[in-house]
């Protein structure tokens, strides 16, 4: 996190001193640019594997609500897999993109063009290994629950609440809420 605050920080106090620059100085400088996008790469790339680990990624919870729980189990294992796969092929590839085109200079910061690179493919070495975190805590088994999957209400719940509103405050089974997901850091 601190790290990401850092980035952000650089990339606000890069931006700045361009735009003092401009209209201040009207002395553009070069490198404030090249070095705002460059920081840019490094706190997004940062903050996809944060939010693989957080298991905050796009999905769509919905079929997992509805599934019964062998079945949510094989689809959360699914989901991790697939992670796990797309990090590597971004490790690999980004690292090889960087390869090829490290002895390029960027003109304005004057480091090699494969320092561009270097994010994403750290990144996914992270989400290679956040996955694997979350595939290991889904098959440790937790107290209360049956192969680390936890459910928000009962299954009869479930499924007599599954047509009710939610976007209206709440309903007979509690208020709206999604079931949430599991999580490495649940107890």
């Amino acid at each position: 996190m601190w790290l990401g605050i850092l980035g952000l920080v650089a990339v606000i106090c890069a931006v700045s001193w361009q735009v003092f620059g401009r209209y201040v100085l009207n002395n553009t400088p070069t490198w404030a640019e090249s070095l705002a996008l460059l920081l840019v790469l490094y706190v997004t790339m940062l903050g996809v594997a944060v939010g693989v680990r957080d298991a905050g990624h796009i999905g769509l919870e919905s079929f997992l609500v509805l599934a019964p729980d062998w079945l949510r189990l094989k689809m959360e294992y699914l989901i991790h897999a697939l992670i796990l796969l797309f990090g590597l092929a971004m490790a690999w590839n980004c690292a090889e993109l960087a390869g090829s085109v490290w002895e390029y200079r960027l003109p304005t910061l004057w480091i090699s063009e494969g320092w561009k690179y270097v994010p994403a493919s750290v990144a996914g070495v992270l989400i290679v290994l956040f996955s694997i975190e979350h595939i290991i805590a889904l098959a440790r088994p937790r107290s209360g629950t049956r192969l680390g999957i936890t459910n928000a209400l009962p299954q009869a719940s479930r499924t007599s609440c599954r047509f009710s509103n939610p976007l209206a405050g709440g309903n007979a089974c509690g208020p709206a809420r999604p079931v949430p997901r599991h999580s490495p850091n649940s107890p």
